[in-house]
């Protein structure tokens, strides 16, 4: 098959996207005002607790089983290695463009999660169904595309709210506290001040005790004794600091959130596919509960057009004015499109070579794309709960969306391509 037909398969599906999207910015106009503000934010409370849970349970229980599970563990592995890669090249950019504080934790949001679920389940059954698929058989192909997007989805799901919503929840609470100096002033005590986001311990006296040497004294008196003392205390300070950051941490991770409505779809989404007895109630066109199953995906197919018009008026929002340094928003561009997808065919490719990963083109193009997706919807939807970088978040996602509209085109081509 040769490149332009190629890359006419990848076009579809991101122009089917751009259209839907196009359509969330026109309602989302003044002049419209059917997504203003109120209206948006009903529509995406719908989503997030009725729409988007109701998709990943129906799609798991569906397509995902237990021996399927085994066949595809490498897909969790995978998209951890996008979220562990895309914070440590988030961390650099933070680094060179001495991003400012408020805006750190968002960044590393948008280069570490991708849409890892609403994209891959309108891309992988629209590049089955083209004509000159290059996946073979349309109908055994979706069904493969669908297994595979919905893992992705659920598994891109935990990681969110596991890792970048307390992540960004730190960052808001720290930004608050800077705003209300009354506040923050109160907060302080003896024991700790805040720097930074996290707690540093002030234990070292201003005036040295005579129970207390110093490294200088020891050298002085080249008293082993007084050495091994020394670092003894130091150890001990180190490993206190370790373990009060660990404790801020975990004191920031609401067990609410972290269970949201999707994490809970996804473990009702396992159980009931996995668990082949609880399967044949629920799923198939004999199974006795099946109406439950038919009921719940009838919801679900109404998250992908809603979540795809709330992109596009956000997108709107981010027009209007930028407070985002334009490197920034250079740089994350560069970490989504260009470094992470490279990144992954390396990874793809060594995984495929030590027999980690089977010879099936779907799942290495699947596993390829994860790499190369636009920054995850739910960042922002995380910025509207903690009500913190909602500007700021849809300025990144307005221009991350529209490099995105030739990128994926270009990376999905050459991902066919490479995997055929």
């Amino acid at each position: 098959m040769g490149i332009l037909d190629l890359f006419v398969v990848a076009l579809m599906p991101v122009l089917k996207v751009l259209l839907v999207t196009a359509v969330g910015s026109l309602l989302a106009m003044e002049r419209i005002n059917l997504l203003g503000r109120d209206a948006k934010q009903h529509v995406n409370n719908l989503v997030f607790y009725i729409f988007s849970p109701s998709l990943i349970a129906s799609k798991l229980a569906d397509t995902i089983t237990l021996s399927s599970l085994v066949t595809l563990w490498f897909m969790p592995v995978n998209i951890l290695l996008t979220f562990i890669i895309g914070s440590a090249l988030a961390w650099v950019l933070i680094k060179l463009t001495r991003t400012p504080r408020h805006l750190q934790s968002l960044v590393i949001g948008c280069c570490a999660a991708g849409n890892l679920g609403n994209l891959l389940l309108i891309i992988l059954p629209a590049v089955c169904t083209e004509t000159n698929s290059p996946f073979g058989d349309s109908s055994t192909c979706s069904t493969y595309g669908e297994a595979y997007a919905s893992l992705s989805m659920a598994i891109g799901a935990v990681y969110i709210w596991c890792y970048v919503y307390p992540l960004m929840r730190i960052s808001a609470e720290k930004r608050a506290e800077e705003t209300d100096p009354k506040d923050s002033t109160a907060s302080l005590n003896a024991d700790e001040v805040i720097s930074g986001g996290l707690p540093e311990i002030i234990t070292e006296p201003l005036l040295a005790s005579e129970d207390s040497p110093s490294p200088m004294d020891c050298v002085s008196q080249e008293d082993e004794i007084c050495q091994t003392r020394f670092e003894g205390k130091t150890k001990i300070l180190c490993l206190k600091k370790i373990r009060q950051h660990i404790t801020t941490i975990t004191e920031h991770i609401d067990i609410k959130k972290l269970f949201a409505p999707s994490t809970i779809a996804v473990i009702i989404g396992f159980i009931i596919g996995v668990a082949s007895p609880i399967r044949k109630l629920i799923i198939g066109d004999d199974a006795p509960l099946r109406v439950i199953y038919n009921a719940t995906d009838l919801l679900g197919e109404a998250a992908i057009p809603c979540i795809t018009l709330i992109i596009g008026a956000n997108l709107l929002r981010g027009l209007k004015r930028s407070t985002v340094s334009p490197v920034v928003i250079i740089g994350v561009i560069t970490i989504r499109y260009i470094a992470l997808p490279l990144i992954g065919i390396g990874v793809v490719k060594a995984a495929h070579h030590f027999g980690m990963v089977g010879s099936d083109a779907l799942y290495q193009f699947t596993l390829m794309l994860q790499f190369a997706l636009p920054p995850a919807m739910n960042v922002g939807t995380i910025t509207q709960l903690l009500e913190a970088g909602e500007n700021e978040c849809s300025i990144i996602m307005l221009w991350t969306y529209a490099v995105a509209s030739l990128s994926l085109t270009l990376w999905s081509t050459f991902f066919m391509w490479i995997v055929t």
